[in-house]
């Protein structure tokens, strides 16, 4: 499916330029010949520009359409699984308890797969629905967030979700003043935005997870997350792309790892709706990666 997108991509981009070739040899052919009609001349100059663009922003426009709906097929099919498989997996399990006489201690095995997959599925159409949310205009009633709180409970809650050993997933506070930054926002949406930062970076950790999460206040004007792992890493290219909707790294790594490439584009959705700003950092491939979201503090008055 990519290679046939890349491969109109570049039909496009041909297409385009034998264009541009054409309008120039036509229009330098009929200047050597007619180099007498004055009043011609001065209309095909000016003319010219005007077509060369039109063709040049033609092109673009293609090959944007057709980039653009090769990552909606690669959404919708990425989705299809996210769905699928969490459904095929319970009805598994169900028709087995149904169908077998189960052990107790195998019977609540397989309850508790059951629950990781509806939680796995609950966790998709939440995130389907939250980036269709934030891409609505409006806006949301915002309010006083205890912020070092709510990261401490996101981490509580990756920490029993992934079954993580401890010090794989470690935290500190660095506060000026002692007191835990408070932030003006929704609660919802910063929690989205904090979970699929933390769930990224164990996910892409590898085999073995180490994450380092910090939240930093060292003024009375913004706090500082920042989310470092010792994962794949993140090429230089790629560090502005990847919060792009429904974009994922090209690479056998990265597309083995189940998503829907909707997680990092709810981060800095939630983040630029805050007034706060998110970027990416990476030494490269197999360096792990940082990501710092800074957000506005609430002023005192």
């Amino acid at each position: 499916m990519k290679s046939g997108g890349r491969r109109k991509s570049i039909a496009f981009i041909v297409l385009g330029a034998a264009g541009v070739g054409c309008a120039v040899a036509l229009n330098i052919g009929w200047i050597i010949v007619n180099w007498r009609e004055a009043g011609l001349l001065v209309a095909g100059i000016l003319l010219f520009p005007l077509i060369i663009t039109g063709v040049v922003l033609n092109t673009i426009f293609l090959v944007r359409e057709v980039r653009r709906n090769e990552q909606h097929e690669t959404f919708i099919n990425a989705v299809t699984h996210e769905l699928k498989t969490p459904i095929a997996s319970v009805k598994l399990h169900l028709q087995t308890l149904q169908n077998r006489q189960v052990e107790e201690a195998k019977r609540h095995e397989f309850y508790q797969v059951m629950v990781d997959d509806c939680d796995r599925l609950l966790g998709t159409v939440e995130q389907v629905l939250c980036a269709g949310r934030l891409r609505a205009l409006g806006r949301t009633d915002h309010r006083p967030i205890d912020l070092g709180l709510m990261v401490d409970e996101c981490l509580a809650l990756a920490r029993t979700r992934y079954r993580l050993v401890p010090g794989a997933l470690t935290y500190r506070e660095t506060l000026a003043n002692g007191a835990r930054p408070c932030v003006l926002g929704d609660e919802a949406d910063l929690r989205a935005a904090v979970s699929n930062l933390v769930d990224n970076a164990i996910k892409y950790s590898g085999t073995t997870v180490h994450v380092a999460v910090e939240l930093e206040q060292t003024d009375a004007v913004r706090a500082i997350l920042r989310i470092r792992d010792r994962g794949i890493g993140i090429p230089a290219g790629e560090q502005k792309q990847i919060f792009k909707r429904f974009y994922r790294i090209p690479g056998t790594i990265t597309t083995r790892i189940k998503g829907a490439g909707l997680g990092l584009f709810i981060v800095r959705a939630v983040v630029a709706r805050h007034g706060g700003k998110v970027f990416a950092e990476s030494d490269g491939p197999g360096r792990g990666s940082t990501f710092t979201v800074q957000l506005p503090l609430v002023v005192s008055r």
